[in-house]
């Protein structure tokens, strides 16, 4: 009987193994040496793409929560909020930012506060030469 359940076993996982699409297994630690470009030589993988800060503005306003910044800014009379990694900003500063992605409606549970519209960037950097 434990070797009809034993040969019973192999198969179903055998099929399962068959049927299923295969993924990777999770990496736990960084290889040993990494490749200077770590996508060399793997195919059908590109490069990560080079975030393009399209979009800038002035800052209105801006609310430090731990691991964001929430930032008020105005692109001419338009007004706009973006969520982006704690970065230093000030009233005043000139910023860059990227496209990101905007959701509508967002409660933030750190503001207890709902955003009609927020845009999170992946990237925002203070513009020195402008004012």
């Amino acid at each position: 009987m434990k070797t009809i359940l034993s040969l019973l076993a192999i198969v179903v996982s055998t099929a399962a193994f068959a049927t299923s699409p295969a993924t990777p297994a999770p990496m736990l630690a960084a290889p040993a040496a990494a490749p200077a470009n770590p996508h060399a030589g793997m195919s059908g993988m590109a490069a990560p793409q080079a975030i393009t800060l399209s979009q800038k503005g002035k800052v209105i306003s801006s609310i430090d929560v731990p691991t964001y910044t929430y930032i008020e800014v105005a692109q001419g009379k338009k007004k706009i909020w973006l969520a982006t990694s704690t970065t230093a900003v000030k009233k005043g500063d000139m910023i860059r930012f990227d496209n990101g992605m905007t959701m509508t409606n967002f409660y933030s549970k750190g503001l207890k506060r709902n955003f009609p519209s927020i845009l999170f960037a992946n990237k925002v950097v203070v513009d020195k030469g402008a004012k």
